[in-house]
């Protein structure tokens, strides 16, 4: 174990966690919400540092992030937990699991420097924090986005956006790129299936945009949930309000974990997100997990196809690093000409 990050001492041996927005009061010998940072005799450890259930090489297209170093492979780690419950999480299996359940360590142990250095061997430009939720394994990620900069790297948060304020402002001169999950527009849904809240996940977005990180955010689909007009177009509106050129993914739902009964997202449904996107103002509005449409970029002055993907894999690319080799438009994001089809 290590001691923990963003913590106070309080009486009687307690402590006060102000990593992530459940501001968890943890007694002696107990656990936060998290079930992986765990108060022994009034210091706060986590369990989650160095230990890594997955790692793995991944176009950075699958974060996803189209407007980041597109083209790049991202070397992506995680470790078990989250600070969320949500009944439709697609990485369930590892996310949903604790320490304080009695969750078995990562198959694999790496230090911070082990990690930079497998990116490096890999030919990778960044290092990813993904697939579960990387705030709870803050101290990790942290120390490993250090040495990743240092060894010219870039570093990213695939982030359901719960940290505090105080978090983000720990990692920023470390952080190039974050996707963040919005996955409703209504503090009740967020209650009910991720036993969070709206509010700070939407001043995670706004203090991650006004600190100079490049924001992507997803929001999954599902029907019956947050598949409404009125949803869809509250998610819009916000976007459009802290940045237009902020792009919006949109991602296709599939049934798993608590969510086995709901359907499939229909196509019209996604259409009628990505148009509402559109129509909010928004200049970059993208559909995941569907084949033949929704992924490629279009200039926003002359319209024209900029960057054709087929699955995760550039096929076209007409940009002359950010921009458009047709009318000159500069592109939003951080760019340099990618390896593979042209």
């Amino acid at each position: 174990m290590k001691e923990a990050f963003l913590y106070e001492k309080l009486d009687g041996k307690a402590v006060h966690c102000y990593l992530c927005s459940h501001h968890c009061k943890i007694d002696n010998q107990k656990f936060g919400f998290c079930g992986v940072r765990e108060n022994v005799s009034g210091i706060l450890y986590t369990h989650t540092y160095g230990n890594v259930v997955s790692a793995q090489v991944d176009p950075i297209e699958k974060k996803p992030l189209y407007h980041f170093l597109p083209g790049s492979s991202s070397f992506s780690i995680a470790t078990f937990g989250c600070n969320f419950r949500c009944g439709f999480c697609q990485n369930w299996e590892i996310s949903q699991q604790s320490f304080k359940d009695g969750a078995h360590l990562g198959e694999d142990a790496f230090s911070p420097g082990e990690i930079v250095e497998e990116a490096l061997r890999n030919g990778c430009r960044s290092v990813a924090y993904t697939y579960t939720e990387p705030t709870i394994f803050f101290e990790y990620a942290y120390e490993t986005a250090k040495i990743a900069k240092e060894k010219g790297l870039s570093n990213i948060l695939v982030t359901n956006g719960y940290m505090t304020k105080e978090c983000i402002s720990m990692i920023q001169p470390y952080l190039d790129a974050a996707n963040v999950d919005l996955k409703f527009f209504n503090d009740a849904a967020y209650k009910k299936n991720c036993a969070g809240s709206l509010r700070p996940v939407l001043d995670s977005i706004r203090i991650m945009k006004d600190s100079g990180i490049w924001v992507e955010l997803t929001t999954l689909v599902i029907p019956g949930e947050n598949d409404s007009e009125e949803e869809l177009s509250g998610i819009a509106r916000f976007i459009a309000s802290v940045d237009k050129n902020i792009p919006w993914h949109i991602s296709r739902f599939h049934p798993d974990y608590k969510f086995t009964g709901y359907s499939l997202t229909p196509e019209v449904t996604l259409k009628k997100a990505l148009a509402i996107g559109l129509q909010a103002g928004l200049n970059f509005v993208y559909v995941g997990n569907v084949s033949g449409w929704g992924n490629d970029t279009y200039c926003p002055a002359c319209k024209k196809r900029l960057v054709k993907r087929e699955y995760f894999n550039i096929a076209e690319y007409n940009l002359r690093i950010n921009r458009c080799v047709y009318c000159q438009k500069e592109l939003p994001g951080r760019f340099s000409q990618p390896k593979g089809p042209k």
